[in-house]
């Protein structure tokens, strides 16, 4: 093999190395089943669009469904949307064969404080990126890392909770609370709850 031969040998072989490693890449970051909705649609619309099996809605019902999986949540209106990290609980509720609110656990499992810190903030962020409003901030005010707020989620009879509001269309409530897990006994691990839904309750 002469050495013009090697060196075009090895371009083709690191071009196919680099292809293999971007598929790799796409596969990994499409491959998290997701709910995909928008509030008040027709819940087929949202079952046809997710990639995470969920059940028809009932005719008639004011009901709920789960996914059949672990599964994200990617809200998808166009100024207002946001994606969550894996959820093992997402409950989609509906009426009338519409989308209603959404209530999950952003997380697979009970997190340690720095990760739970991660996802909210991470939440956080992509709301008020996308214009989304902290309302109620003066007994509720957005979570931050901070020794106060790390202080106050330690404390099992206190916990977190923040309020977010885009115009008078989208209402968030992040919850955040210490959570006995009996797998890790000696850790302090928390739950996180989201719940989207239209705007309710005073400013």
């Amino acid at each position: 093999m002469n050495r013009l031969s090697k060196v075009n040998w090895q371009h083709a072989a690191l071009v196919l190395f680099a292809a293999a490693l971007l598929v790799g890449m796409i596969r990994f970051f499409t491959s998290t089943p997701e709910i995909a909705l928008m509030l008040g649609e027709p819940w087929e619309d949202m079952r046809q669009r997710s990639s995470a099996a969920i059940a028809p809605a009932i005719p008639g019902e004011i009901w709920g469904r789960l996914p059949k999986s672990d599964a994200r949540l990617r809200f998808i209106d166009p100024q207002y949307g946001f994606v969550t990290p894996p959820a093992r609980f997402l409950a989609v509720s509906f009426d009338n064969e519409r989308v209603g609110s959404i209530r999950m656990s952003p997380q697979i499992e009970p997190l340690l404080l720095d990760d739970t810190l991660n996802v909210v903030l991470y939440l956080q962020k992509q709301w008020s990126n996308a214009g989304w409003l902290p309302i109620r901030v003066a007994s509720n005010p957005p979570f931050a890392d901070t020794p106060e707020w790390r202080a106050r989620l330690r404390n099992v009879n206190r916990g977190g909770k923040s309020y977010w509001r885009a115009e008078n269309k989208y209402q968030v409530m992040l919850v955040v609370g210490r959570f006995k897990d009996y797998r890790h006994p000696t850790e302090e691990r928390y739950l996180i709850t989201l719940e989207l839904s239209r705007p309710w309750g005073l400013p």
